[in-house]
């Protein structure tokens, strides 16, 4: 992937994160970086430029000596490099790098050009600096990126790895670590996992729609062309194409009117796979802005001191695709409720297969409303909160690196709780006495069923749940 601060994509920062796709500098890059470079040094020894010649903060009007210009960038670094919490998994400082690289790669920053080797180097070479996820507000991942910076500096240890330490040169240090690179990481590889979920539950309700012998018109194009709202039509496009023979119309639904789960799927589906192409939109800005404060355009040849690295955007898509998935989640409970129904299935209450008052897969409600209430607090809105920090200066914050981190959480209850629904669909699928009709969602039904556990007497379910987390991870498609 040639990284050249302007076309980097979420795609390709998962393939580097998690893939181990490698990267190239692109050399104007590199050469308008440097050029950015030599104009800080010009402009900084006319004029007063923020964390060249004067502190940080509330320190913005403190003069800094000249003559102890390097000593204060290591200052700086050291003193902000104060993160706690836990580690960042690999894949996510991995992510941070190459967002980094890339952002410095838009050459608005002014740092040495030597900064951008370093990363590139350590992102060569596998190695991974050790990076805390507790110190940042939405107004700029500072903690973690002096980390970052100390480390290429060859004052903190490497968790992988190593390269060679890199000096720091004046000014460096505010340049090099106004950005939101760690949050961002987090950011894409959430959008990525939630992605590959509601793309999954596509299938899962589709398996749910043919156990509970779902109606089509609720899918109908006649329907949605009518009130088009993108994500909506994309996910009743999807269904159809799921419960479709390959020439003829499915078969019609046993009821005039199906429970909600089914019923309203394409216009809850709808908003959070738009939530989730409004959020990559974002990204993608962020991920190739120069959005360091202040911010060095070689093309005028002038600073500017801005507040760029605020948020909001990021946060508040971040909220709106938490709530949107929360939705969606909730369908999938009452889907997994309509599969132990007997009225609504034709098949015994829990879908039991032992001797009377055997339990089934009444557990697995249970398990999936704990992991609904756990994406409800998930769900809250962080974004309604402030902060005013640095002597009142720093009065507002949009709470970004919150809102992504409770994406995570988001993620995995509702990923087990998706895998809850698919158990109980494939075992509904497995008990029916009824033709299954010929359409791609009963082979995708076939494939599963050969990875499932299926043992009809009660048994603990915990295996078959995370079996079925797995497999949700690459899940077939209607097109597969």
């Amino acid at each position: 992937m040639l990284i050249d601060g302007a076309r980097l994509r979420c795609a390709d920062i998962v393939r580097i994160a998690r893939g181990g796709d490698g990267v190239e500098l692109d050399a104007g890059a590199l050469h308008r970086a440097g050029r950015a470079h030599e104009l800080a040094v010009e402009i900084s020894a006319k004029r007063a430029v923020y964390g060249r010649t004067t502190g940080v903060g509330a320190n913005r009007h403190v003069v800094v000596d000249p003559d102890g210009a390097d000593e204060h960038g290591l200052r700086l670094l050291r003193s902000h490099a104060s993160g706690v919490g836990r580690l960042l998994p690999a894949d996510a400082v991995r992510a941070l790098l190459v967002i980094r690289l890339n952002q410095l790669a838009a050459a608005g920053s002014g740092v040495h050009p030597r900064m951008l080797l370093a990363l590139h180097a350590a992102l060569s070479a596998g190695a991974l600096p050790v990076v805390h996820s507790r110190g940042a507000i939405g107004t700029g991942d500072l903690t973690a990126m002096a980390e970052v910076a100390l480390t290429l500096a060859g004052e903190l240890p490497w968790a992988v790895g190593g390269v060679e330490p890199v000096a720091v040169s004046p000014g460096d240090a505010l340049a090099f670590i106004s950005s939101n690179a760690a949050t961002l990481a987090q950011a894409v590889l959430a959008w990525h996992d939630l992605g590959v979920l509601l793309s999954a539950s596509h299938v899962v309700a589709a398996l749910s729609y043919l156990a509970l012998g779902g109606s089509p018109e609720a899918f109908s194009h006649r329907v949605h062309v009518r009130r088009p709202f993108p994500g909506s039509l994309r996910c009743a496009a999807e269904i159809r194409a799921l419960i479709s023979p390959v020439t003829g119309a499915p078969p019609p639904g046993r009821r005039l009117q199906d429970p909600f789960g089914l019923r309203v799927f394409p216009q809850v589906q709808g908003p959070a796979l738009d939530a989730l192409d409004a959020l990559e939109s974002v990204l993608a800005i962020d991920v190739n802005a120069a959005a360091e404060n202040p911010l060095i355009d070689i093309d005028e040849e002038a600073v500017d001191h801005h507040g760029h690295f605020a948020t909001p955007y990021l946060a508040l898509s971040m909220d709106h695709l938490r709530a949107a998935v929360h939705h969606v989640a909730e369908l999938s409970v009452a889907r997994l409720g309509d599969l132990v129904e007997p009225e609504l299935t034709g098949l015994p209450p829990f879908l039991a297969a032992g001797p009377p008052g055997s339990s089934g897969i009444m557990i697995l409600e249970y398990v999936a409303h704990d992991a609904l209430a756990e994406m409800r607090h998930a769900a809250a809105q962080v974004t309604t909160g402030t902060a005013v920090i640095s002597r009142g200066l720093e009065d507002h914050a949009s709470f970004a690196t919150q809102a992504v981190r409770s994406a995570a959480a988001v993620t995995g209850a509702y990923r087990t709780l998706l895998a809850c629904e698919l158990v109980g669909a494939v075992r509904a699928l497995r008990m029916t006495t009824e033709a299954l009709p010929p359409v791609p969602a009963v082979a995708i039904f076939h494939r599963l069923a050969d990875e499932l556990p299926g043992a009809p007497t009660d048994h603990p379910l915990g295996e078959e749940i995370r079996r079925a987390e797995a497999l949700l991870d690459d899940l077939p498609t209607s097109t597969a």
